[in-house]
């Protein structure tokens, strides 16, 4: 039975006036009140608090308003956020109802949402003259009593508040109800929790000191949103998301034109904000309204190098050709992120402020501005790595005004660089929790795991019936794809099977561990750990398709023809499997060239008739799954597949199975073998759940690259003599086979790499968000494409093993047992997948040129050896060029003109010295000129640089390159024990000397303490070994494939490895 009743709403107007509305309001007796402690029988449902809590705590509104942050905290617990006070955090942020939104959907944090207001006994009506926030306390209040009295008081609830008043009337009104201000609550309940009460602080501070701001007017106020979006409908704005040139952070900044009306010719690219003013406090990543300038004003892009940020002097550098300009008129949204900062020294704080309390901290990302933070811990913190939130950016103040929320360590120190790293691309990896670890099977000596028997009833068999096995990089102990093959009785068919490991057996869909795998979407590699997606008793154990084991297995198997290889029957679902030989590349190729090779799976038979008729078979089943990948491939490269690979490595392992060298190596067919087998699956598995599903399946697609981004390969070939075809993918990669320089085989290798960076990204996507010609991917030059076969170390690959077996459900014409998610949900969940993705290969990209900078900042350039290497050069600039070193896989400015305007000049010995001259640029060469002659640098030209560190105390180190000689570097010939001259080890060796260093360091620190170093525990954890991780390079070599190359750059799409990737 419900109660009718009316509310008062005091609103705004679109004109900024008040209106009073009176609306209906219908109160229930019955409302549920989601605790596990309910005396009345509540039709409870969903999340659900525990009882196993000390007390309920009620944040009033001012609370959740302001110190939402602090109520985040996993530790806090039994939290009742009530309506009252969610209806005012909508009211006052959307980014903060977001936030609070996702925390109450999070079954991670221990808080629910109670309808006060529909309550019929805590509903309060607001009396004549009330305040809106008296009101909203005094209705909270109430609402916690009757909360109290509904569970019986089986548990205190305390109510916390910022109103003092509210403390003195309600303090002591009602027994078992306590009132208490938010600084008591953390100190008197959570006192171990000093993040939490140092969060509260800084929170604080920075609310008193944006009351006391001036209000002198430093920008121009932002529209209202109703004209902004008038605007943007009439084409009078154009909206889109703001992009800030790192390397001219001050003065550059770009828009890309989406979602407006405008129907401009003249805006087929980016808009160009120049200034600050212009910007008008729109950060990095806002989505913004911008209003175009006339023609007279628009500037162009700058063309020249530069070192760090700029310096005030954007009027006098080289521009290209002016370009559509605009200025930010309003922000549509704000997309702010936790920022790393570093505080300024103490020297500097003092001459800041005389207090000493509100300074200026400089983020590790150039693109944001610094930031206003009041803190009375500057001293302590000065040359710290520290995480701030931004509050605000009023219009009168130059800079925004944030808050600090925790401290990471010192500048400079490797765990603290590489936390930094993480928080940077929001990444957020805590240690499982112990409720999601009690998801997770048991194995262990005393409990070990075995196959259910309802498993075996329902499942395929093929334990005793397929020759099972696995082929990994050496040493892999992270095993997720089978393959099998054979030929069916009566030798007209042949069967290939494609088993990947179950995951969703084990990670049901909603339970805790399913919701991290969620919110991390993939696993994370760095240049010496990693953080896994799943927990290790599956990523490591249960989950890894080992050999001589029982396992559950996703699988997809087709009938060929045995003459044609055409496809005749295509099967999928659950298998029981185990693997009869676990082999790795390089002992498969062995194999099939017919070389002595040990299988140790066969060495241990004792029977040599039976080792030799077993050997017969595996080696049958692989020259059967060579011809099969050799016939799917030439049916791709028909269709125009584009092949971007570079150089191949193989991990040397030493007896702690720790990488010690990548050493360069040709690459080995049976590589493609088994890439093309796991793309063949992709593909299937694409077609079958997006035919079941038309709307509502997960597809990955590649879009064509635009035209223009070509421009830079098609030139540099121009120089060589080479045409390079960009009509279609075809047309792409049989050029790229053609444009191959028989003297030096590294322009081949370049062009590819620049081919690879105009690439567009390859996206995962909703079938109901796309048209069907939006499907292809066109790296791959297949019509549908998504990813099966790796579900352990993405999250993708499980939401699409859940749709195949929904797929294969319903042809049963059985009822699914779970609703499939919608389109929209579909499409949100891609965009978050897309996110993380983006995010990881950043991290990875940071990662590696962190490493590459530890590892050069304490070497001298003038005297080591390994400072000096070999560079080609790959574009042209204004006053230099870009060069890519091979030996380091890195890639780097070189200046040809100083800042006291003096250029390279070279030596008839091809040394370079610095001299007064100019430089004459031209788009594939630039010239110097001096009173020593004039020397023409190249593109594809080798020259030898010299490598330092630039120092950098707030933001990332970066590499400096310097021209050494015009002519290639000659290396010192070193011979080995072999006799042979050692390969270049690249990355490896850069990672294993920066730890080392780094440990090292740590020892001896921790020993002058008088105790053994430890790491903290989540490092424990997740670090999986002190030398760069397996999983992570072998993954590398799956999917990056132009290893040297792209460390300098992240991985864009699929098409970069497509002969040996899914």
């Amino acid at each position: 039975m419900m109660i009718k009743t009316e509310k008062v709403l005091h609103l705004k107007s679109s004109r900024g006036g008040k209106v009073r509305v009176v609306r209906e309001h219908y109160l229930r007796e019955h409302v549920p009140c989601f605790s596990a402690l309910c005396q009345a029988a509540c039709q409870n449902e969903g999340k659900i608090l525990s009882g196993d809590v000390t007390h309920y705590v009620v944040p009033d509104a001012g609370v959740v308003r302001d110190f939402l942050e602090v109520l985040e905290f996993r530790e806090l617990q039994g939290i009742v956020f009530m309506q009252t006070a969610c209806q005012a955090a909508q009211h006052s942020r959307r980014r903060l109802y977001n936030r609070l939104r996702s925390l109450l959907k999070d079954p991670r944090h221990h808080c629910i949402h109670f309808a006060n207001e529909f309550q019929q006994y805590s509903y309060c009506p607001r009396e004549k003259g009330e305040s809106q926030e008296k009101w909203q306390t005094r209705c909270i209040y109430h609402a916690a009593v009757w909360y109290h009295d509904h569970l019986a008081g089986l548990r205190p609830v305390v109510m916390i508040t910022e109103d003092q008043e509210a403390v003195a009337e309600y303090g002591s009104r009602t027994s078992g109800v306590y009132v208490i201000s938010t600084q008591e609550y953390l100190q008197s309940f959570w006192p171990e929790l000093q993040a939490a009460q140092e969060l509260y602080i800084s929170i604080c501070q920075a609310r008193q000191e944006r009351e006391s701001e001036s209000t002198e007017r430093e920008y121009t106020e932002h529209l209202p949103a109703e004209v902004l979006e008038a605007g943007i409908k009439s084409g009078r704005f154009i909206q889109g998301t703001l992009n800030v040139n790192k390397h001219r952070a001050q003065h550059e900044a770009f828009v890309r034109f989406e979602g407006s009306s405008n129907k401009s010719s003249e805006l087929n690219s980016d808009i160009l904000i120049c200034g600050g003013k212009n910007r008008n406090r729109a950060v990095h990543g806002d989505m913004v309204a911008v209003e175009l300038l006339p023609a007279r004003e628009w500037r162009g892009r700058t063309t020249a190098l530069h070192e760090g940020v700029a310096e005030d002097k954007a009027g006098e550098e080289p521009q290209s050709q002016p370009m559509p300009s605009g200025k930010v008129v309003g922000i549509l949204q704000r997309n702010w992120r936790d920022y790393v900062v570093t505080f300024p020294p103490w020297e500097e704080v003092q001459s800041q402020s005389r207090n000493s309390q509100r300074i200026l901290v400089t983020p590790w990302d150039y693109r944001i501005p610094k930031i206003r933070i009041s803190t009375q811990q500057a001293e302590a913190l000065q040359d710290h790595r520290v995480i701030v939130r931004l509050d605000s950016w009023e219009s009168t103040s130059l800079y925004p005004n944030g808050h600090t929320v925790r401290v990471l360590g010192k500048s400079g120190e490797l765990e603290s660089e590489v936390q930094t790293i993480l928080v940077e691309n929001c990444i957020h990896v805590p240690p499982f929790s112990e409720a999601q670890l009690r998801e997770m099977p048991v194995n262990s000596a005393e409990q070990p795991w075995s196959v259910a028997p309802e498993e075996v009833s329902s499942r395929l068999d093929l334990r005793d019936t397929h020759l099972v096995f696995s082929i990994d990089p050496l040493g892999c102990e992270d095993v997720d794809d089978t393959l099998s093959i054979r030929l069916l009785p009566g030798g007209t068919r042949l069967e290939l099977g494609v088993h990947i490991a179950d995951v969703t057996h084990f990670v049901q869909e909603g339970s805790l561990t399913d919701l991290e795998a969620r919110a991390r979407a993939t696993t994370y590699y760095l240049a010496d750990r990693r953080y896994d997606m799943l927990p290790a008793v599956l990523s490591a154990d249960l989950c890894s398709l080992l050999g001589g084991v029982d396992r559950y297995a996703m699988s997809v198997m087709w009938q060929l023809d045995a003459e044609s290889l055409s496809m005749c029957k295509v099967w999928y679902g659950r298998t029981l499997i185990r693997s009869s030989y676990q082999l790795h590349y390089e002992l498969a190729q062995s194999l099939l060239n017919g070389k002595p090779a040990e299988v140790p799976e066969l060495e241990r038979l004792d029977d040599a008739d039976v080792r030799s008729r077993r050997r017969a078979e595996l080696l049958e089943a692989l020259r059967l799954l060579t011809r099969v990948a050799r016939h799917l491939r030439a049916q791709r490269d028909q269709s125009g597949a584009l092949e971007l690979e570079g150089v191949e490595v193989r991990a040397q392992l030493d007896s702690s199975r720790n990488i010690t060298a990548l050493v360069p190596k040709q690459p080995l067919e049976v590589h493609e073998t088994v890439a093309e087998c796991m793309i063949y699956a992709n593909h299937w598995v694409a077609r079958k759940i997006q035919e079941s599903f038309p709307h509502q399946a997960l597809l990955r697609h590649h879009p064509p690259p635009r035209q223009e981004f070509f421009n830079q390969l098609i030139d540099s070939a121009r120089t060589r003599g080479f045409t390079i075809d960009t009509r279609s993918n075809k047309a792409l990669a049989d050029s790229l086979d053609q444009a191959v320089d028989q003297g030096d085989p590294v322009v081949n290798r370049m062009l590819r790499m620049m081919a690879t960076q105009a690439m567009s990204n390859a996206l995962y996507f909703s079938t109901g968000a796309c048209s069907e010609e939006q499907y292809y991917h066109y790296g791959l030059a297949l019509d549908r494409y998504t990813h099966f076969t790796s579900p352990i170390r993405r999250y993708a690959d499980i939401i699409v093993h859940r749709l195949l077996m929904a797929a294969i459900v319903a042809e049963k014409d059985a009822a699914p047992s779970k609703a499939l998610a919608s389109n929209k949900e579909l499409e949100e969940l891609a965009h978050q997948v897309n996110n993380k993705n983006r995010a990881a290969q950043h991290a990875q990209k940071q990662s590696t040129e962190l490493f590459q900078c530890l590892y050069f900042k304490d070497k001298d350039p003038l005297t080591d050896e390994h400072c000096v290497a070999d560079a080609v050069i790959y574009a042209i600039r204004a006053n230099g060029m870009l060069v890519f070193v091979p030996r380091f896989g890195l890639k780097g400015a070189l200046y040809l003109k100083s800042r006291e305007n003096q250029v390279v000049a070279v030596e008839s010995d091809g040394r370079c010295v610095w001299q007064a001259g100019t430089l004459d640029r031209h788009l594939d060469r630039i010239s110097t000129s001096t009173s020593m002659g004039t020397h023409t640098f190249r593109v594809f030209d080798h020259i030898t640089v010299r490598i330092s560190v630039q120092p950098a105390r707030c933001h990332p180190l970066n590499l400096c390159l310097e021209v050494v000689s015009s002519r290639p570097h000659q290396a010192p010939v070193a011979p080995t024990e072999t006799g042979t001259q050692p390969k270049g080890r690249g990355r490896s060796e850069l990672v294993q000397e920066v730890v080392r260093l780094a440990e090292e360091a740590s020892q001896q620190a921790e020993e002058k303490k008088g105790r053994k170093a430890k790491l903290p525990k989540d490092e424990r954890e997740f670090r999986q070994s002190k030398q760069p991780n397996l999983y992570s390079l072998l993954q590398e070599i799956a999917e990056l494939a132009l290893l040297d190359l792209q460390t300098c750059e992240p991985p864009r799409v699929e098409a970069q490895t497509c002969s040996i990737s899914a």
